[in-house]
């Protein structure tokens, strides 16, 4: 890619770099040249096999590889990366649960593309971010927003960098960048959430002391359980020590609870159809599928097997093709789920309580996808005050939960189009 040389300018600073109209719609020729996993024309030429990276080695495509980096917080991460030949602004990708950095194989090489190192490890408790397998008695303080923080603070700078031009999460990794741009704004210079609205922070009362404090009015877990039909959420399921087992020794394998459980929450999965809620209340939170309400007898293997795709359905899957899915089956397969669902089991915390983030943010969600309205209410009240530089919210259409994955072309226009708006350039 050729940039104007006569700009001088240090590596960390992400602001001098902001390039021209013609360098971005250089940028986004770039990005629509490249190859997406799934999307290429069959007469096309199958990838040579990574040997750089340690999972995917069939499918990441050359420029891609793997580190393991020590984060100076006590975990040794697991890094798929892409543009690390010289030092260039970083964005850094955060995956959800069930996922790993594997998510991200469709933008690591057009973000690096476009002049970025583009950073995606495997977090805390996943992947081969994971020595032993997490048990539920393991200690849940490292779990927590603001250590989550540390964590990929403590990345970065294993990694030589001061600053980042962006932090993008998906699901789970939604908060973490969130909490990033809150606590450090002075080193994660945007922010992006996928799935995930931005969520107001937290809420300490005060006088406490002199005034009594409101019994909390719904009991969900009490209420969804006494409906006609009982029900329990996800999230209680979630941080229960049953959850694991039921999803790493699922009956129907590990393979197929995953194939099931993206499909039910893709777009390919037709009943899809989301609207906002109209409370949080056991009658309105009833009205989503059953991989957010669940039946209360069920746990999630006997949930999503009920919905499991067809074979003909499975063929016609682009976004996620069997070698995908094996990447994904293999990792979870050896570590379990319990690293992921234990973020499941700590609390909100209250540290910024009515602090705003403040760099430049975008939201994209999928059209198709209930994690928009999950929380009622929260999508509206993400566009009044949780940003105060919110510069574009997206449905992207066609796209359920793994919205990266399933429509990359367009998430990948979105992100150059947030950089170049949010004036973050690249060298």
């Amino acid at each position: 890619m050729i940039w104007n040389h006569d700009v001088r300018t240090e590596p960390n600073d992400v602001h001098n770099l902001t390039p021209t109209r013609r360098e971005f719609l250089f940028w986004l020729a770039a990005l629509s040249s490249l190859p997406i996993r799934g999307m290429a024309s069959a007469a096309a030429t199958p990838p040579q096999r990574n040997l750089n990276v340690l999972y995917g080695k069939d499918t990441l495509g050359a420029g891609i590889r793997s580190r393991i980096i020590d984060n100076n917080n006590g975990v040794k991460m697991h890094v798929l990366e892409s543009g690390f030949e010289e030092k260039r602004p970083c964005i850094v990708l955060l995956h959800g649960f069930p996922e790993l950095a594997y998510s991200w194989r469709n933008q690591l090489l057009p973000l690096a593309a476009a002049g970025f190192h583009v950073i995606a490890p495997d977090l805390r408790g996943y992947g081969r971010s994971v020595s032993t397998a997490v048990t539920f008695d393991d200690d849940l303080p490292p779990y927590s927003a603001l250590n989550s923080v540390s964590d990929i603070l403590g990345l970065v700078r294993a990694l030589g960098y001061e600053k980042v031009a962006a932090i993008v999460g998906h699901d789970w990794g939604g908060p973490t960048a969130q909490w990033c741009s809150l606590a450090r704004p002075d080193v994660f210079h945007s922010v992006v959430s996928l799935s995930t609205p931005f969520f107001c922070s937290p809420t300490l009362l005060l006088s406490t002391t002199t005034r009594p404090v409101a019994a909390a009015s719904v009991d969900i877990d009490k209420d969804l359980a006494a409906l006609p039909r009982p029900r329990k959420h996800y999230s209680t399921y979630s941080a229960t020590p049953d959850a694991n087992e039921n999803m790493w020794h699922a009956p129907q394998g590990i393979h197929d609870l995953l194939r099931a459980l993206y499909y039910f929450k893709s777009a390919d999965f037709k009943g899809n159809r989301p609207f906002p809620l109209k409370s949080w209340s056991a009658p309105e939170l009833a009205k989503m599928p059953t991989y957010y309400i669940m039946d209360l007898g069920k746990g999630m293997a006997e949930t999503v097997a009920a919905e499991m795709p067809s074979k003909a359905q499975i063929d016609a899957c682009k976004w996620l093709t069997e070698d995908d899915l094996a990447v994904y089956a293999t990792e979870y397969t050896k570590t379990g789920f319990q690293g992921g669902l234990n973020y499941y089991r700590v609390g909100a915390d209250p540290s910024f309580s009515g602090h705003t983030i403040n760099v430049p943010a975008l939201y994209i969600g999928g059209d198709s996808e209930w994690a928009v309205y999950q929380s009622p209410g929260a999508f509206e009240a993400m566009q009044h005050g949780a940003c105060t530089k919110l510069l574009g919210v997206h449905l992207v259409k066609d796209a359920g939960h793994s919205l990266a994955e399933e429509q990359p072309l367009e998430v990948n226009k979105l992100l150059l189009e947030f950089l170049h708006q949010a004036k973050i350039g690249a060298a």
